[in-house]
């Protein structure tokens, strides 16, 4: 087994752990530990929301989430020998679930809480708990299904250099300034600015927490760095290619799922878990420059459920409140595939809450499957058939 070289203690929150991790990116954030280009180690990870849920069937967990305290990363991990400009190689070797914690959990979050993708149609707050048993899970809150998973760090990326740092503050503000968008222009929030409040900054001196918590960007959306890219096929014998930005890179990852459909609809929408990432890393000295890098690249490994037979829901750029057509819409159109669907399963016996965790956590696929064929955006869902006990095709 690789040595770990950053541990977590499930019982304690990250800010108390031996070794804190942090929730924030910043590029004076030190780094926990060092390893050099070459090395297989392994790291720990608590789940992103520093164990806030609990495995029981109470849902007022989900409801009163403090979501200034996601996401929980564990690092920053120096790699010797990278520098600004370089590309930070990393292979993921394996991933899975600690010991004695083999469990996860699905949510909808509250709308005025975080709130998700269908928020209009399910604005109360909801979980399901996923019992893992080596690459499949079920659950007691939904029953009739069973799967195999995709497991995954939906969060690992490099630090920001303090160039980058602000330009990500200077457009997040703007576009806060700016409102919503005039189809939808109530939305709240339109991005996570820094926050101080429960920052947690690792091993940072007391002397520079004021002024870094100020400045530190929160770990919600995904960036040129990487971040909270939450794709599904990261997953064991993955490659990913980072572009460095500061010295050692500074390399940080949480936020596990055992599983997730693509989009993670409910924002809460993956199984989270806590578990182990086991990690090799090289170094492409000039790479940004040579490949003309500006996010970062990953090679799927082999590693996935393998479902042949699929029911694909499609959906197309049409308000399904007002019915007003907008002009190839794939955000818009992905909800109305994704709505569809749920409808469907309603006709199986499955709540609309159900069916909304369900299409957020399994193994579904999605796709813009059209996005030139004016005035129609056409982004598909495709529901894997035999995660069901029973035949949901139409007769």
């Amino acid at each position: 087994m690789p040595e770990t070289l950053f541990k977590v203690d499930l019982t304690k929150p990250m800010n108390e752990q031996e070794l804190p991790g942090h929730n924030r990116w910043h590029p004076d954030i030190p780094a926990i530990v060092s390893v050099n280009p070459g090395d297989v180690f392994r790291i720990e990870c608590k789940d992103w929301t520093d164990g806030q849920i609990k495995n029981n069937d109470d849902p007022s967990d989900i409801r009163d989430v403090n979501l200034n305290v996601v996401h929980v990363l564990s690092g920053p991990i120096h790699v010797n020998g990278a520098e600004p400009g370089d590309i930070l190689v990393v292979d993921i070797l394996d991933i899975g679930a600690l010991q004695g914690d083999e469990w996860g959990f699905t949510g909808i979050f509250a709308r005025n809480n975080g709130g998700g993708f269908l928020t209009d149609h399910f604005p109360e707050a909801a979980k399901a708990i996923w019992d893992l048993q080596g690459i499949y899970t079920q659950s007691r809150h939904i029953p009739g299904v069973r799967f195999a998973g995709i497991t995954h760090p939906g969060l690992i990326g490099c630090a920001p250099s303090h160039e980058l740092l602000a330009e990500w503050n200077r457009r997040e503000k703007a576009l806060v300034d700016k409102g919503g968008p005039a189809w939808k222009p109530e939305i709240p929030p339109l991005a996570a600015l820094p926050n101080p409040e429960n920052a947690i900054l690792g091993t940072l001196p007391d002397s520079e927490f004021e002024r870094v918590a100020a400045e530190a960007a929160r770990t919600v959306p995904p960036r040129e760095h990487g971040g909270n890219c939450d794709i599904k096929n990261l997953s064991r014998g993955s490659r990913i290619y980072f572009p460095v930005y500061v010295e050692g890179a500074k390399l940080s990852m949480g936020d596990i799922h055992f599983s997730q459909g693509d989009g993670e609809i409910s924002f809460c929408g993956a199984i989270e878990m806590s578990g182990y990432i086991d990690l090799h890393v090289d170094i492409i000295k000039g790479g940004v420059e040579k490949y003309s890098m500006v996010n970062p690249i990953f090679k799927p490994g082999p590693v996935e459920p393998h479902y042949s037979e699929y029911l694909i829901f499609e959906g197309i750029s049409v308000d399904e409140f007002s019915g007003e057509q907008y002009y190839l819409d794939a955000h818009v159109s992905y909800r109305r595939a994704c709505l569809n669907a749920i409808e469907y399963l309603k006709k199986f016996g499955f709540t609309g809450e159900q069916a909304y965790l369900l299409l957020s956590c399994a193994p579904v696929e999605g796709r813009i499957s059209g996005i030139v064929d004016i005035p129609n955006a056409c982004c598909t869902l495709a529901l894997p058939t035999a995660i069901f006990d029973q035949d949901i095709l139409p007769h």
